[in-house]
């Protein structure tokens, strides 16, 4: 292949921003009379949409439930963490994995670090959650997507051979 043939590659961050955030505390103030023991559930959510050529957006939504006594909900915070991309040259396989996966990877520090904030503002002590592996979570979607076409797809005809 020569030199004018290949395509290069670009990837650039054009900008990252706080597109939503939330704080939750329905049980305030009672629940800071209580032993503090939570629950934690936190939950994940990616986003892509095309708004030029080559520039993307992906917004990452990290939602934090902390529930005491069962069922009482002491807080629910959300944050949704934006950025805007460009991609130029990348083929489908390696494109998915950069929007899917590369893309949430540098935007989850900063939805980590405004949760953390934002929850300590709350008057309940700051959540550092650990790093995560949006590589493994892409691939894992991928393989759940093959399982299901898979499953949906005819399966083959054999002949009647009677």
């Amino acid at each position: 292949m020569s030199d004018q043939q290949q395509v290069s590659q670009e990837f650039a961050i054009q900008k990252v921003y706080l597109k939503d955030v939330s704080l939750e505390t329905p049980n305030s103030p009672m629940i800071f009379t209580e032993q503090w023991q939570p629950q934690t559930e936190v939950r994940l959510e990616s986003a892509t949409k095309p708004l030029a050529e080559d520039v993307f957006e992906v917004s990452l939504t990290v939602t934090i439930t902390a529930k005491v006594s069962g069922d009482r909900t002491a807080y629910l915070a959300e944050v949704q963490q934006g950025g805007l991309f460009t991609l130029r040259g990348f083929d489908d396989g390696q494109m998915g994995h950069m929007l899917h996966a590369y893309c949430p990877n540098l935007l989850f520090p900063f939805a980590r670090e405004e949760l953390a904030s934002l929850i300590g503002k709350g008057g309940f002590p700051p959540v550092l959650l650990n790093p995560i592996n949006f590589d493994n979570l892409y691939l894992q979607r991928l393989q759940q997507q093959q399982a299901q076409m898979a499953a949906t797809s005819p399966a083959p005809s054999t002949p009647n051979l009677s």
